[in-house]
């Protein structure tokens, strides 16, 4: 390089420069967009082969869900031939006496019932009736009742529930309570 001349020598670094550049460019322009490119196909190659692989499995696996369908379809029927149907009003009154029997809890306040569309989901297929009941029970007696009421009705639950001390009620067994709660059921569509 000494014995260039210095603007043979310029010539020289800048041919290097633009040949540097030119490269970079490129590198970053071509080589590297590809790249990036290559891996984005082999992510959606991988998402498309999971796909297959997930569509594979379900069709091997279509006697064994189709059984487990049929087990479902079988389960919601029998939940919904339990549901409230027919008169509502008396199937709920009805149903709470029934399952009361065996629990010491008194309910002698119904009130009137409330029909509405079910707040749970949008397009539910199912409408939802809530009455008001209201009595007096123990405290341990009241949450065994509630506790098995909700577990014996699926599609029911309890909510709003208040209570307070009724007065001069103390025994051994504790304080008697007086409360008041909203029984909330579902209703078997197609049926009023």
């Amino acid at each position: 390089m000494n014995k260039l001349s210095k603007e043979k020598r310029n010539q020289l670094v800048l041919v290097v420069l633009v040949t540097l550049f030119a490269l970079a460019g490129l590198w970053f322009g071509l080589i590297n967009f590809q790249r990036t490119s290559l891996r984005s196909l082999a992510a959606d190659k991988a998402a498309a082969q999971k796909k297959l692989n997930d569509v594979e499995t379900a069709i091997k696996n279509k006697d064994q869900l189709e059984t487990e369908l049929a087990k479902a379809s079988r389960t919601l029927g029998d939940l919904e031939d339990d549901m409230a149907s027919g008169d509502l009003y008396s199937w709920m009154v009805n149903t709470i006496r029934q399952f009361n029997l065996s629990y010491r809890v008194d309910i002698p306040q119904f009130s009137t019932i409330v029909e509405a569309d079910t707040s749970l989901l949008p397009g539910f297929p199912y409408k939802q009736v809530t009455m008001r009941i209201g009595g007096t029970g123990y405290f341990h007696d009241l949450g065994k009742f509630i506790a098995d009421f909700e577990n014996r009705f699926p599609y029911v639950r309890v909510q709003n529930l208040d209570m307070e001390p009724t007065s001069g009620s103390v025994t051994n067994e504790g304080e008697k309570l007086s409360f008041r709660m909203d029984i909330v059921t579902l209703v078997k569509p197609g049926a009023s």
